[in-house]
């Protein structure tokens, strides 16, 4: 008896595989009764089939083929231009002891993540523009998707932290660096990097457990876990659900935290008399604010779009994934007086001497 129970239940399966996979050998609507001899055929069959997904293409830009090169050359300048950003802003923040402060301390966290975040996808586009065959194992997409998820959740609480920061550094100068001391940042960081990995280790392990049917094409040059949920076999409302449950709670409530302080900080400045001091006070959060308005716009719009492959949503995801994270560095250097001096002394101090 408990034999022909669990012979029915993989029955129920294989029958389950096969109207997704649209083939036409099942007659739900007809008295037709499969022997078990049938029945066991069909399973196999079915399991065969959902055995051999072992890879999904990733449709990447829609751009012509013959131009194709070109926005290889274009991306890979951007790539370069980010990895040599952001490298240059780690080795200024440790170089230099001006910069040895909370603000840049998380500023270094913040490059650190866009060098990771933008390592995750763009080497993959970049090769995908230069071949005819564009696929990625399941496996590398699963993964692909989990880098995503944790560094795209550890960079909204990241700047969620750094407008508590900025908050703290205008209400209490006298009191900032006792407030923000070292185990507090730490303790900050090491929290974003936690409760964004841990989210997206739940997310990642539903989303592997689910079965994948011929349909194996992602409208994107990157593996996302929203893509991924059409073209699965099994029910994804437990995914959609709680992919949506982690979004509220990760980047809206990081939203609203920095909403928060920002209202904080506006009061602050509104109650500071003098035109120049309310001035230098704007100037410390004109650089984290841009850096916000960049990274929350284009990563809302980029997840609130269908997955269906637009230009549009290509551009925001691109905006989100490949832009942002070389303009970070810019923004900082170019909007921030610390920074660039800091940025000459280096030079001064390296390079000069070769000259």
């Amino acid at each position: 008896m408990p034999n022909h129970s669990i012979f029915s239940a993989l029955t129920s399966k294989a029958k389950q595989f096969y109207h997704f996979l649209d083939l036409k050998v099942l007659l739900p609507q007809t008295s037709v009764l499969l022997t078990e001899n049938s029945e066991r055929q069909l399973l196999c069959m079915a399991m065969k089939n959902y055995s051999a997904i072992s890879e999904f293409v990733l449709l990447g830009l829609p751009i012509e083929p013959r131009i194709q090169a070109v926005f290889f050359v274009l991306f890979l300048l951007i790539y370069l231009l980010t990895l040599m950003g952001n490298f240059l802003m780690l080795l200024m923040i440790r170089a230099d002891f001006h910069l040895h402060t909370p603000m840049y301390f998380f500023l270094g966290q913040l490059s650190f993540l866009d060098l990771c975040h933008s390592s995750v996808t763009v080497p993959k586009m970049l090769e995908n523009l230069l071949s005819e065959r564009k696929t990625i194992f399941v496996e590398s997409c699963l993964a692909q998707a989990f880098f995503v998820f944790a560094t795209g959740g550890t960079e909204a609480c990241l700047l969620a932290v750094m407008a508590y920061d900025r908050y703290v550094a205008i209400s209490c100068p006298l009191l900032y660096g006792q407030l923000m001391n070292k185990q507090l940042c730490a303790g900050l960081v090491w929290g974003s990097w936690s409760l964004a990995f841990v989210d997206a280790l739940i997310n990642i392990l539903l989303a592997a457990s689910l079965d994948y049917c011929e349909d194996q094409t992602i409208p994107h040059f990157s593996c996302e876990l929203s893509s991924l949920f059409p073209l699965s076999c099994s029910d994804t409302s437990p995914n959609f659900t709680l992919l949506l449950c982690s979004s509220v709670l990760h980047f809206f409530g990081t939203f609203i935290m920095i909403v928060s302080s920002y209202a904080r900080i506006v009061s602050t400045i509104l109650s500071i008399s003098s035109t120049s001091g309310r001035s230098k006070a704007f100037s410390t959060c004109s650089s984290h604010l841009t850096t916000v308005i960049l990274f929350y716009g284009s990563g809302f719009l980029s997840y609130l779009l269908p997955t269906s492959g637009s230009p549009l949503e290509m551009v925001f995801s691109l905006q989100y994934s490949v832009v942002t994270p070389m303009l970070n560095p810019l923004i900082y250097s170019l909007q921030n007086k610390e920074v660039r001096a800091a940025l000459r002394r280096m030079f001064r101090k390296y390079f000069h001497p070769l000259l």
